[in-house]
């Protein structure tokens, strides 16, 4: 009965213990807040080496901003191992897309080849 009461706590601690997956909008919507406001910490966890490489090039092209950056996620497209996503942000009121794949079981923002057409 002991080792009932013991081997039931254990798997509650595993199974409460299990890491959440954020979905490609959550990881978009993480990606374009840490972007604008230049938090490199998070960009780099959500994003493979590539985008990051990317990102951050573009990102220290932009002017600081001192305002609070709101963004809305517009649309999300899946496409087996990858998905895309449309955001609009209060940055410059302009929308972007963001190509997400899977990395080690994460969904992350990757460039985009530059003949490579999405979906909007």
């Amino acid at each position: 009965m002991k080792k009932l009461v013991i081997y039931s706590l254990l798997l509650l601690f595993l199974s409460c213990s299990e890491s959440k997956t954020k979905s490609p909008s959550e990881t978009g919507k993480a990606v374009a807040e840490s972007f604008f406001s230049k938090d490199e910490s998070a960009l780099k966890k959500h994003t493979t080496a590539e985008g990051y490489a990317s990102l951050i090039t573009v990102q220290n092209m932009l002017p600081d901003s001192d305002k609070d950056i709101e963004v809305e996620i517009l649309d999300e497209v899946f496409d087996g191992e990858l998905a895309w996503i449309k955001y609009s942000t209060t940055y410059d009121g302009k929308t972007g897309i963001f190509k997400l794949t899977k990395e080690n079981g994460q969904w992350k923002v990757t460039n985009k080849g530059p003949r490579e057409k999405g979906p909007f």
